[in-house]
């Protein structure tokens, strides 16, 4: 079940490609699983997900769910559905429990709920890239500096990379932070460095 699960899941290709905390392939059954996975890439409590990593059983009934999350908090099974009310999916619960791991499932509307998951997919474009050693001093130093600045004041401290590309690296592997829920980015969005 697993493998004919992983099999299916890999012919299909979805955007955006990169991710940042994918611990494995990267693989998802619809749309829906790879928009729940961009927020999980932005999630600062996420320190890495997976893509369908087990099976779940249940007497002759057996379900492999969309993700393994590990927060610091512990491991979670996660599916992304179209609507969260499905009794016939209670026994999933006991079955993740048996696994150390919590159970949720993660509706549709709150996948696209606000501008987190447009601005998660723009910045995933550039997962890829890696900002240079010299470009994020100067950015970072000029944030310890002012506290907070706007996207378009940031431009400047990028000289070895595109700034758009250096900015979105920055953001994606956890050295600045932006509010991703307020609004789509934009030449205003606040930048902050990031706190441990």
């Amino acid at each position: 079940m697993l493998a004919a699960a992983r099999a299916a899941a890999g012919n299909r290709h979805f955007s955006p490609r990169g991710t940042v905390r994918c611990a494995g392939s990267p693989m998802f059954r619809n749309q829906r699983a790879r928009d729940l996975a961009c927020l999980l890439d932005l999630d600062p409590t996420v320190r890495e997900w997976s893509c369908l990593p087990l099976v779940l059983r249940s007497g002759d009934v057996g379900h492999v769910p969309d993700f393994l999350v590990v927060r610091g908090e512990g491991a979670c099974l996660v599916d992304a559905v179209e609507t969260v009310e499905d009794p016939s999916t209670h026994w999933i619960e006991g079955e993740a429990l048996r696994h150390d791991c919590t159970y949720e499932r993660v509706a549709a509307h709150e996948i696209k709920a606000g501008a987190r998951l447009a601005n998660a997919r723009d910045l995933l474009r550039y997962a890829r890239w890696q900002c240079p050693l010299g470009d994020r001093v100067r950015l970072l130093a000029a944030l310890e500096e002012q506290g907070s600045m706007a996207v378009a004041e940031c431009m400047p401290a990028f000289r070895e990379t595109p700034p758009i590309a250096g900015l979105s690296s920055l953001i994606l592997h956890r050295f600045v932070e932006i509010d991703l829920d307020e609004a789509r980015i934009g030449p205003e969005t606040q930048v902050r460095r990031c706190r441990d």
